[in-house]
């Protein structure tokens, strides 16, 4: 019997210091989930309409051995409302379970994982590109808010008990505000609500319009908090990464893309219709030079925020359609892992066996072994 109530007290003395609740522990206590490269398991708990036995089966176990087994050390798991509640706010069991499946297994493998919540029925950020940026109310309305805020009390009670060194919150991806204060001020409120039950779980927090490089100078990061990831999404210059791509404006342009260099060709230029042409020439894709160097200075403000809340960086978006050149690709790629290791930047691709992806599930396959072997040998470059 004594021995019985010994390995039970062992028991819970291991849960208690794996799991990240305590009330005696503040955001100061720096953990240790420590991440390099990723990549992000999308279009499964977020912009999937995969229920049931498909979905179930969409990603497995060995999805999380093969990750680790490439090299990568984290995931970033995008997960959307509407796959986890009702128009009710009722919880949808199936995933709630897949996501818990995902994180044992990702554990398993070594893996840490960034639970994403992707898109919100308040907020669903290429709204403005396909028609429905009025049914973004997020930042006007209080209870939209406080919504946001009872979704993340609902996957805290779920996932608190996974260590600190294991699992982190983004608690909005992509934020589209008209005033970057809008953001600002609901950091500032969701930031509070979570460290009220999780004082140092790692908080993920992007800046405003599309978490772009441009506006994270004027991010406001809440103080004294060390257990905070900056993030930042990267896919300039569009017309390469989504050359293509049936969702965005570039996307339509047909002409011939060159990297590094000037984009395009005045030639190229003058086959295009006057929407591609308006968007060229917003972005002067045909005079000005896109290399290394611009994405470097793309970088700056991102780099300087990190430093000074003294922050991990990370971007959490990067990637190339598939329809992209591979040699573009890849020149594209190896250009971006170079300034990544150079600062210290985490990273996520998008993704991994979706349309940016490197992974076939259908075949059971590598569609792109090249891009594979680029991510992860570059620690040569």
């Amino acid at each position: 019997m004594k021995k019985i109530f010994h390995l039970a007290l062992v028991a819970m003395t291991m849960l208690a210091m794996t799991a990240c609740t305590s009330k005696n522990e503040t955001n100061n206590d720096v953990n240790n989930f420590k991440i390099q490269h990723g990549t992000n398991v999308s279009h499964w708990l977020s912009q999937s309409e995969e229920r049931g036995e498909a979905r179930r089966l969409h990603i497995q176990e060995d999805d999380f051995a093969r990750l680790d087994s490439l090299g990568f050390d984290f995931v970033r798991l995008p997960i959307d409302e509407v796959q986890f509640w009702d128009e009710d706010g009722n919880k949808l069991p199936e995933a709630w379970e897949l996501m818990t499946n995902a994180i044992n297994w990702a554990e398993k493998h070594h893996l840490r994982t960034i639970v994403d919540l992707h898109i919100i029925r308040s907020h669903y950020f290429n709204a403005v590109n396909e028609g429905g940026s009025d049914a973004n109310t997020l930042f006007t309305s209080e209870k939209a808010q406080q919504d946001l805020i009872n979704m993340w009390y609902q996957l805290s009670d779920a996932l608190k008990g996974y260590s600190c060194d294991s699992v982190a919150y983004e608690f909005m991806n992509e934020p589209v505000a008209d005033d970057h204060e809008q953001w600002n001020a609901l950091i500032a409120k969701v930031h509070k609500a979570l460290r009220e039950r999780e004082p140092q779980r790692t908080l993920v927090i992007g800046s405003n319009m599309w978490q772009s490089y441009g506006t994270i100078k004027y991010l406001k990061v809440p103080e004294n908090d060390k257990n905070i990831i900056l993030s930042f999404h990267y896919y300039n210059p569009m017309i390469l990464t989504h050359y293509g791509a049936w969702w965005t404006p570039i996307g339509k342009y047909t002409g011939k893309v060159n990297y590094p260099g000037v984009l395009v060709s005045q030639e190229d230029y003058e086959t295009a219709n006057d929407t591609v042409k308006k968007v060229i020439d917003e972005n002067k894709f045909t005079t000005e030079e896109w290399n290394i160097d611009r994405i470097r200075a793309d970088f700056a403000d991102a780099i300087a925020a990190a430093k000074k809340y003294g922050l991990q960086l990370f971007c959490g978006e990067w990637g190339v359609y598939e329809p992209v050149d591979r040699e573009l690709a890849y020149k594209w790629t190896k250009d971006m892992l170079t300034v990544f290791k150079e600062n210290n930047i985490a990273w996520t691709t998008w993704c991994y066996d979706a349309d940016f992806g490197f992974w076939d599930q259908q075949k059971h396959a590598f569609k792109d072994k090249g891009l594979v072997d680029l991510l992860m040998g570059n620690d040569d470059i």
